[in-house]
């Protein structure tokens, strides 16, 4: 096991090029000794604990057209633009199982991250031994302000944790991991558009009772787009391995398989391809 950290980024769909980033890890016998993943990136964490290569790719490309997780039969009945009650029920419990013992018994440390409603601050979960409450952390991790509601743990009530830290490789360092692999889910060239003034005015209105929420979503483009440059120098530094697509990038509820599987596919190869330069970073690195 590399004493380093594993970073995975959100972004619903895109998430299927860290799926093929990680099975091509998973092949390898490769496992880091901390992961820390956000949004679409905790399901990719989980299943990447729990050995299941290809299951989220299969989660992400199934084969039944009715199994897509992007779903408007879901916005009377889940008040949601995606189906979470079979992504983070139907799934993992009987559809497409996800392997619960293995994940709660692995030696590695895995964060997820979610993002407070009332107090506005990330906060990074894990949860050992309970199913239900595993799957209700994932759905907190990945529930879009707006487009899906948000989910309640222990009272409080939590939202994407892209929205408080898109990147947490800061959190990792934290922790005392000096090397950090990052997993990002768009180009290099990607930023953040700032919030017009009619989108501030709905975010003002829509998130009215809770305010450090609001300033988080007009604030987060500002904030995610700095943190991509810190991580761009420190790329540049050697200080961090950045893995992030090349070309082919898909939206984030993309659903055509068409498309979404060159994109796994891309991830995948990617990895391939530089997997000695990934070594050759994180020799030296002491193994647990």
């Amino acid at each position: 096991m590399i004493e380093a950290g594993l970073i995975l980024e959100g972004g619903a769909e895109r998430g299927v090029f860290t799926a093929g980033v990680l099975d091509c890890l998973m092949e390898e016998g490769i496992e880091f000794s901390y992961s820390c993943g956000v949004s679409a990136g905790a399901c990719n964490a989980v299943d990447y604990l729990s050995k299941q290569i290809g299951r989220s790719k299969q989660v992400m490309i199934p084969e039944n057209p009715s199994m897509r997780m992007v779903k408007l039969s879901a916005i009377p009945t889940q008040h949601s633009i995606i189906d979470m009650e079979m992504l983070f029920d139907r799934f993992p419990n009987r559809q497409i199982p996800f392997d619960y013992e293995t994940y709660f018994a692995s030696p590695m440390s895995c964060e997820l991250v979610v993002t407070n409603a009332v107090t506005g601050e990330a906060e990074y979960l894990d949860e050992r031994s309970d199913r239900k409450r595993l799957m209700q952390i994932l759905r907190a991790s990945s529930s879009i302000p707006v487009f899906t509601p948000m989910v309640t743990l222990d009272g409080v009530p939590y939202v994407d944790g892209s929205i408080a830290d898109s990147i947490p490789v800061m959190h990792s360092m934290k922790k005392g991991f000096r090397k950090n692999v990052i997993v990002l889910t768009q180009e290099r060239t990607y930023r953040k558009s700032e919030p017009d003034r009619k989108t501030k005015a709905f975010y003002r209105s829509y998130f009215r009772k809770y305010p450090k929420l609001r300033e988080l979503m007009i604030h987060r483009p500002r904030n995610y787009n700095h943190m991509l440059d810190v991580i761009e120098k420190w790329e540049s530094e050697g200080r961090v391995f950045v893995l992030r697509p090349e070309t082919g990038v898909v939206g984030r509820l993309e659903s055509d398989p068409a498309k979404l599987t060159p994109f796994f596919r891309h991830g995948y190869d990617l990895m391939r391809e530089r997997m000695s330069e990934m070594k050759e970073y994180l020799a030296g690195t002491s193994a647990l």
